[in-house]
């Protein structure tokens, strides 16, 4: 028989570290910790104190530090959105996302459920061509079949192949010499600029028809909205966007009789025309005027099953599922930032990612376009937005959501916390570390895990019910 000693070389580090976890006198709370953040991935670990005092008499109502804490540290998650870095944070992203772009467009959530009746359109505008690249129309069609001959570089301007979704030449350039790489990435550095002038000039456009003064739209209408990227298989982004029209107000007042769903379609068809930006002339690019794409979609909404257009619920649900992609799922870059030009070189990414990353790094060097912090942006490929983004009015925040949800968490654990109009809070806290050991990982990804298949089976009871909605939360 083998020794102890024997056994414990025979160990892997992930079950001697499960091991020394399971036989510290404070797995228990550590366990709860694990449980509380949803089995995160990647928690930050804090140190500090938190003391609520009563604002008049000065008595200390609520105290808590993190000594008698395991490791004097206490675990919160580490919010990010990427299902491939963090999958129970991402799924807690989707669910905030949903409840955000749905409250905008059937109220809750502070908004009012007549917002449902205003002006709303889902938009689509998209990116230029930048190129031919090989695409996937159905899974049977050719991808360029009818394309003869050889561009200047001496490659096929042509493709006869039926590519199909898993293709790695699916969004690769059939020329990389002849690809507008720089275009590319400029118009990516560029994509906040146009939104604010399409957003403008849809204002705009709305009261020339209206009969009213440009400067006099705030008084009579706001315009709403919220849009994510979403990018395409050839590395380019779309904007996908929840439009909507409210009286002056916003939400909580009806827009004006002219402000329909037609007059809105128009102004946006009109603006994705019109507007443009002209970059910084650059003797590496010359100055390009920055459109977008001839491809535009806009589609009015409808509340549930009622009228024509697309679901509210189905859009919500759209935009959820999407903000919670990595950039392994997508020709997203990386999740990670590029702090050299090794970096990219190392990077797993296809080759025509590798050469927009280039781009970026190359164009960054130049002081004409370091306003757009383009090395910064590589990993992103030159994009500086947020995935999603909204206008103020349009519905709640994240913010409000997390805030609404720990209220929720400690009221359910029991916590009476005296009323904060009353109290003074004095909080110190400092970061000291994030992740876990290999064998914590293992732990929390089984925690995770439990939690996942306990929603599945939630899910199940409450359909069986009817009681269950796209974003899985309860009627």
């Amino acid at each position: 028989m083998l020794d102890r000693a024997a056994c414990l070389r025979q160990l892997t580090e992930v079950d001697q570290d499960v091991i020394r976890l399971a036989q510290d006198p404070q797995f228990a709370r550590w366990l709860e910790q694990i449980t509380a953040t949803g089995g995160c991935a990647h928690p930050i670990h804090l140190t500090g104190a938190t003391t609520v005092r009563d604002a008049y008499s000065g008595e200390i109502l609520h105290h808590y530090d993190t000594t008698a804490e395991p490791g004097e540290r206490l675990l919160v998650r580490c919010r990010n959105r990427r299902a491939t870095v963090c999958p129970p944070c991402s799924r807690l992203h989707a669910g905030d996302t949903f409840h955000l772009v749905r409250a905008g467009l059937v109220g809750g959530k502070s908004v009012p459920a007549d917002v449902r009746e205003h002006p709303r359109l889902f938009v689509t505008l998209t990116a230029p061509g930048f190129g031919p690249v090989h695409h996937m129309a159905n899974g049977t069609e050719r991808c360029r079949p009818r394309r003869a001959g050889h561009c200047e570089h001496g490659r096929p301007v042509g493709c006869s192949a039926r590519h199909t979704d898993t293709d790695p030449l699916v969004g690769q350039p059939l020329c990389p010499d002849c690809y507008d790489y720089p275009g590319h990435v400029l118009w990516h550095a560029h994509t906040g600029e146009l939104w604010a002038r399409f957003a403008r000039t849809v204002r705009r456009t709305l009261a020339t028809a209206a009969g009213i003064a440009q400067t006099r739209f705030p008084d009579h209408a706001r315009l709403s909205f919220a849009k994510v990227a979403e990018y395409q298989k050839r590395a380019a982004i779309h904007v996908h966007a929840v439009v909507r029209l409210d009286g002056p107000a916003g939400p909580d007042t009806p827009p004006p009789p002219w402000a329909t769903a037609d007059a809105l379609t128009t102004a946006v068809r009109a603006a994705a025309r019109a507007v443009v930006v002209h970059t910084t002339y650059s003797s590496a690019t010359g100055e390009l005027a920055l459109r977008w794409g001839a491809q535009l979609d806009a589609r009015p909404l409808r509340s549930f099953a009622d009228g024509d257009g697309l679901a509210d619920d189905a859009v919500a649900a759209y935009v959820a599922k999407y903000v919670t992609k990595g950039a392994a799922d997508t020709a997203a870059g990386t999740d990670h930032r590029l702090t050299s030009a090794d970096d990219i070189e190392t990077a797993a990414v296809s080759p025509h990612l590798r050469s927009l990353m280039r781009t970026c790094w190359r164009l960054g060097s130049l002081p004409e376009f370091a306003p757009l912090r383009l090395r910064a942006w590589a990993h992103t490929l030159g994009y500086r937005g947020h995935i999603l983004t909204k206008s103020r009015a349009y519905s709640t925040t994240y913010t409000t959501l997390r805030a609404e949800r720990a209220d929720h968490e400690r009221t359910a654990a029991g916590a009476d916390l005296p009323d904060d109009s009353d109290t003074v809070t004095h909080a110190h806290w400092r970061y000291i570390d994030s992740g876990h050991t290999p064998g914590a990982a293992l732990i929390a990804a089984g925690v995770a895990e439990d939690l996942m298949r306990n929603r599945e089976l939630s899910r199940e009871e409450l359909e069986t019910a009817g009681r269950w909605r796209p974003n899985g939360d309860a009627t």
